[in-house]
Formats: structure tokens, sequence, C-alpha cells
């Protein structure tokens, strides 16, 4: 063996070595992470209880939600669009960002409407927010969906720090200062069975009608008209008195677009769980679906609504699914590499069996033509010719090689007695 090639089988040698340390480290490693952290929203709020309910359900499959506060939804998109936040999943308020592809963040399913409530005091009735200019407004806290969502749909309607008292307050406080009379108007948004909402709706506040819902909601995409209906807060006494037009943004359930696909579709089943019956809005299965723009939507989620769960999450519990899925991942080319290696093995011993043999062919044909061009050899000649047969002759015998292929040996001393003959008949003329 030449030092070359000592050379590269070293090396060969030590990237299988490597490779295989690799792939069986890959197998080793706990085979799914048990944790996913969630960035929620405000205690009490609406984004905290959707994940107060999606805890036990995911707990039930073996994973742990790790729910964390925030101000609302633009914490929660600023968490998760930075990449090294340990922050994976979270909900953003339709309208209350401006995406960029370099947030690599993925709708997982727009899950519910979020109701823009606006109560006021006062004997007046209002139905447009440009009626409230001068007027003291409370209008969400930093961070939160509702805080953008109320000063571009003011903004648009012309009311702004120049003209009216615009003050950041929480829910809580917001209802203590129209009660008092701190403030005339205030913007919430919650579902209707919140107990904020509850407290709004059977209080003596006025609830304001959108007059202009349509015109807001084209110009405003990410905003839906929705109705609540007359006495759905209370039949016996009959609250609200008259159907009530509302503008809604949505909740998005948003992650990181590393987010592993298996938990994907765990959110998905929380999600239809949680947020699949109707309400006051929206009839039976509305919610989830897919209908947003806001960011790319998860391909597991348009393979999940196009035909629900990949066959092994469907018939075996998540974790044996997501263990199989991941060694079939790293096994699978791996195995077609080694198929790939176990068959072309055998055609590569038998390609350098050949190459020992090819050598001794070559300088045999190169002797028999030699003899053959030289008509009248001198008896030094021929005295060459029989100690070159005869070194071939001792080379042939000396080839290790498996049992397999001792006919090839074989075949080349019958062509070394075929040369040896015609050296001996030519030999056998010049003697005469």
């Amino acid at each position: 063996m030449t030092r070359r090639r000592r050379r590269l089988l070293i090396v060969g040698a030590i990237v299988l070595v490597a490779a295989f340390g690799w792939m069986l480290a890959l197998v080793l490693q706990p085979a799914f992470q048990r944790t996913i952290v969630m960035t929620s929203g405000a205690d009490g709020g609406i984004y905290r209880g959707f994940a107060d309910r999606y805890a036990p359900l995911l707990k039930r499959e073996g994973i742990k939600l790790d729910i964390r506060r925030s101000s609302g939804s633009v914490e929660n998109y600023q968490r998760l669009a930075d990449p090294d936040s340990p922050y994976e999943v979270g909900f953003i308020q339709s309208g209350t960002t401006s995406p960029k592809d370099t947030d690599n963040l993925q709708t997982i399913a727009a899950v519910s409407y979020e109701p823009i409530w606006v109560f006021y005091r006062g004997d007046a009735t209002i139905d447009r927010l440009s009626q409230l200019r001068g007027k003291r407004i409370s209008i969400g806290v930093p961070g939160s969906g509702l805080l953008h969502v109320s000063q571009v749909l003011l903004g648009d309607s012309g009311i702004t720090a120049q003209n009216a008292t615009l003050l950041q307050m929480d829910a809580h406080a917001a209802y203590q200062g129209l009660e008092n009379g701190q403030i005339d108007a205030a913007f919430f948004i919650g579902r209707p069975d919140a107990d904020m909402q509850r407290t709004l709706l059977t209080s003596n506040l006025k609830l304001m009608n959108f007059a202009q819902a349509d015109a807001l909601a084209q110009k405003f995409p990410s905003l839906s008209k929705i109705v609540l209906p007359r006495a759905s807060t209370s039949l016996a006494d009959d609250l609200p008195r008259r159907d009530v037009t509302l503008l809604a943004a949505t909740a998005l359930l948003v992650s990181k677009d590393t987010l592993h696909p298996a938990l994907v579709y765990l959110l998905l089943d929380a999600a239809r769980t949680v947020h699949g019956g109707e309400d006051y809005f929206t009839p039976l299965g509305t919610f989830p679906n897919l209908n947003t723009e806001e960011f790319p939507i998860s391909d597991e989620s348009v393979r999940y609504f196009k035909s629900g769960r990949p066959f092994l999450y469907r018939y075996l519990p998540f974790w044996l699914a997501s263990l199989i899925e991941r060694r079939l991942l790293i096994l699978v080319p791996f195995l077609a590499l080694l198929i790939g290696l176990v068959q072309a093995l055998p055609r590569m011993l038998e390609a350098r069996m050949k190459k020992r043999f090819v050598v001794w062919y070559r300088e045999l044909k190169a002797l028999e033509d030699e003899v053959w061009k030289n008509s009248k050899p001198s008896r030094a000649q021929i005295a060459q010719w029989r100690e070159e047969i005869e070194s071939i002759d001792a080379h042939a015998s000396q080839i290790r090689i498996p049992y397999r292929y001792f006919q090839d040996v074989y075949a080349l001393k019958q062509a070394i007695g075929i040369v040896r003959d015609r050296i001996a008949h030519v030999a056998q003329k010049v003697e005469h």
C-alpha cells in the first residue's frame, strides 16, 4: 500500500468515526423538548385566560406550558421577534405590529375575535369616535394592543392629544375612573364573558355603538365588524337593550419558525378545543382558522387544516410519535447511505482485485507482443524472455486474494503458460 493510499484510508476512517459519533449523539439525546415558553398577557386578561386553558391540555401530552405575563400584544411581538429570547409562542393582536421578513415568525392560527369596547358616561348618545373630542379618554397601557388600536382609531377620527386628554390606564383603573367621573370614556378589549366585560355590561355605563363600523373595517383590514346581540348579557334584564355594532381585532397564535412541528400540532389541537365552540359573534367551528395575512402561515397549520394530524400523531401517543419521527428523520438518510455503501463495497472490492491482475496481464501482453514481433531473436534475448515469464509467474503465485478470486489466478497462470510455450517454440527454432 502506497503512502498516499494509506493516508486516504486513515482520513476516511476518521470521517466515518466522526459521522458515527454525531449520529449516535443525535439518537441518544432527549427525543423532544418538554417545555414551551409562552408570552401571554396581563394577569386576568384575555390572553392569560387562553394560556391558562391551553396548559392542562398540553400537560396531558407531557408538555409543560411555561406561561410568562406581559403587558400585551406589542410586548409579545417584541419578545418573539428577538431570536435570543427564550419565548417560543404567544398571542398577538392583529393590526398592532408591522411584521418584517427578518422576524422569522409564523402564524399557527387565528384563534378568536377580540371585541373593542368603548364605554362612556353622560346623557348624550355617542356612536362616532369623533364625538369624543375634548373628552378625557382611557386608551390602554404601554405595550398593549389596545393602546395601539385605540390611538389609530382615534387619530383617524381626528382625536389627538391636542384636542382631548388621552390617558394610559389599565382596565380596572379605567372602570373606576368612569364610575367616579374622573374620565369620560374608555377603550376596553376582551370577550363578553370576561369578568371586566360582565361588570361593564351590567353597569350604568353606556356602550358605544360603532355607527361607522363598515367604513372602519374597510379602512383597517385587521379589524372586523361584529354584533353583540340584544339581551346577550342578560335575558331577564334585557341587556343590552338593542343590538350593538362593535369592531374586533383577531387574536393570533404566533410562534418562532424554529418551533418543532410536533409542538405546532399539539398547539393546534389545544386551540381547536379552546376556541372551536360557538360564542356571541361566531358559529361553531369558526375558530381556529387561517384567515390572516399578518405573518406567514405555518406549513404544519396548512397541513393540519387540510387533512388533520399526520399519520403517526393520529394513531400513536405523542411521545412515541415524536420519538419515531425524530429517529426516522435521522436514521432513514443514514440507512440509505449505509445500503448504498453495502451495495458498492463488493463492486469496489472486485475492482480492486481485478486491478491486481491487470498489472500482470499488461506485462504479459507486452512480453507476448515482443516475442511475436521479433522473428529472429538472439539466445540472449530468449534467455531474457524466459527470465521475464518466470518473474511474472512468481509474482502471480504471490498475489493474496480471497478464495472466490482463485479462478482469476489460474486464468492468469494459463495465460502465462501460453506465452511460455510460445517462447519455448521460438527458442526451439533458434536452436535448430
